[in-house]
């Protein structure tokens, strides 16, 4: 049996018939870049996120540096993230200008821990960047807490979050402003690269509409210096029939992490931690394993494709050596590293998909 880690194919099958008909309602139409299909979606994304909001980008980590620099982030700034996320995070403070400043994560979600948050800010700090990582929020509640204390920005890492919610409200209306992602693979994913900034601020919107199109409020007049990042026609129209798909795919994926829960349980793997406060929608399944890569080699012979995310964390890239960090300045996070495993998962995933995954998992542990 193959298994693949993602299966696209899949779930284009399953709306077929709409997403072909959308698609060409926007050739027909010759409306490529922004126009109908992306202010509708744009209207029905805010909607569904809670927010009153939502400015389409070309891609998630231009939706985190248009926030940035919506919020005037930029040099001699500091912007507080984690470094357990993929490096987009961290690279969109550098392209604003910032400097980036690492807190270390929570062992149970995986994201940034709140307790260790406080210490870490500075009169340069500008804004935070918790990661929703894994499709789990973060714990927002202590950290807007802090950021009011010290009157800093709090913009969510939503990538992997689209339909999460914390304490009954959805990832993308919790904060200043969130972004979000809709690579192919994301639970809401474009066919192509896309992205988006949510929030309820009504000026933060308006600057962020003006620095994806060269700073222009209309055509050919130019208010500041932007940047071309702007979300194509066909991705919003793609993104509105996904969106109205979101929610039961969401449900297949915690479907199947309870499957996964079920099957691997005796087995010694560590399985993903449900928060308290979060609804988890499992973008990644995330298991801790021991003899990582001997089990990765093990489950492709099978035909069993896994990834890892992340396998070295940001401080330790070759990217931000100049920062200054090393080895053991953020224990939780690479304690984990060596032990992350990520198993197939999406919401057209079979039960005897995830069955045949962990009995090889449990083959291979003797189990």
């Amino acid at each position: 049996m193959k298994v693949n880690f993602v299966d696209l194919k899949a779930q284009y099958q399953t709306i077929k018939p709409e997403i072909d008909k959308a698609i060409e309602n926007v050739i027909s139409n010759t409306a490529f870049i922004l126009g109908k299909a992306v202010a509708e979606f744009e209207e029905q994304f805010a909607g569904y996120c809670g927010a009153k909001h939502c400015v389409g980008i070309n891609s998630g980590t231009s939706a985190l540096i248009m926030a940035l620099k919506a919020l005037d982030v930029g040099e001699g700034d500091e912007v507080i993230t984690t470094p357990n996320t993929f490096i987009a995070t961290a690279e969109a403070i550098s392209f604003a200008g910032a400097t980036p400043i690492f807190v270390d994560i929570e062992d149970g979600s995986y994201n940034l821990d709140p307790a260790k948050l406080e210490k870490a800010i500075t009169g340069k700090t500008k804004a935070i960047i918790p990661v929703h990582l894994y499709g789990q929020p973060a714990d927002m509640d202590p950290m807007l807490e802090i950021a009011e204390k010290k009157g800093v920005a709090v913009i969510e890492d939503s990538a992997q979050a689209h339909g999460a919610q914390y304490k009954g409200k959805k990832a993308g209306g919790l904060a200043t402003a969130a972004c979000f992602s809709f690579y192919p693979g994301k639970n809401l994913g474009a066919y192509g690269e896309g992205g988006a900034v949510t929030t309820n601020n009504e000026n933060i919107a308006q600057k962020v509409r003006m620095l994806r199109d060269h700073g222009s409020p209309k055509k050919f007049y130019h208010e500041f210096i932007g940047n071309n990042c702007r979300l194509e026609g066909i991705q919003g129209a793609v993104l509105s029939v996904k969106l109205k798909h979101l929610d039961k795919w969401n449900e297949g994926r915690r479907e199947n992490a309870a499957l996964y829960r079920k099957y691997l349980e005796g087995t010694g793997v560590g399985v993903p931690e449900q928060m308290p406060y979060a609804k988890h929608v499992y973008h990644v399944f995330c298991i801790r394993v021991k003899d990582r890569q001997k089990l990765i080699d093990f489950l492709k012979e099978k035909g069993i494709f896994t990834n890892i995310h992340y396998p070295i964390p940001i401080h330790l890239q070759k990217a931000y050596q100049f920062l200054g960090y090393k080895k053991g300045d953020f224990p939780v996070t690479e304690g984990c590293m060596d032990q992350i495993l990520s198993l197939p998962m999406f919401a057209e995933l079979t039960e005897e998909e995830i069955k045949y995954t962990t009995d090889c998992i449990r083959e291979f542990y003797g189990k």
